[in-house]
């Protein structure tokens, strides 16, 4: 059983991780997510990870082509919600820009943790 498991890790390889800031609607389907990731990075690029979330940040969806097809994840909190950036700089169209995330930083952002102030949460200046 474990071989299968690491075989399955290695198919799902995702090496960047793209945040789109905007909502969506959770009833979205694959091919949409895929449709909005196309209009917005002009491709979905293999072992590439897109994340989207709803208008209240309690549920976050992951796409993940692998370079054979697409994986969808979802992923929902029962209490709160995701750290999910509100403000960011918009591109020249008027959009949003797409921010990229570290590993550290999904591992937080998908557990509920403030992934924004990881580096500031390492050091304690006062107590």
């Amino acid at each position: 059983m474990l071989e299968l498991v690491e075989r399955a890790a290695s198919v799902i390889r995702i090496d960047t991780v793209w945040l789109a800031v905007d909502p969506i609607d959770m009833r979205t389907g694959v091919d949409r997510l895929l449709a909005s990731v196309v209009q917005v990075f002009g491709a979905a690029h293999a072992h590439h990870g897109y994340l989207f979330t709803n208008a209240r940040a309690s549920r976050i969806r992951l796409l993940v082509h692998d370079g054979f097809g697409v994986w969808c994840a979802a992923r929902r909190l029962n209490k709160g919600g995701f750290d999910w950036p509100r403000r960011v700089a918009l591109d020249a169209t008027g959009q949003a820009a797409p921010l990229t995330l570290t590993k550290e930083q999904f591992d937080a952002l998908i557990l509920g943790l403030p992934w924004q102030r990881l580096e500031q949460m390492r050091v304690i200046t006062r107590m």
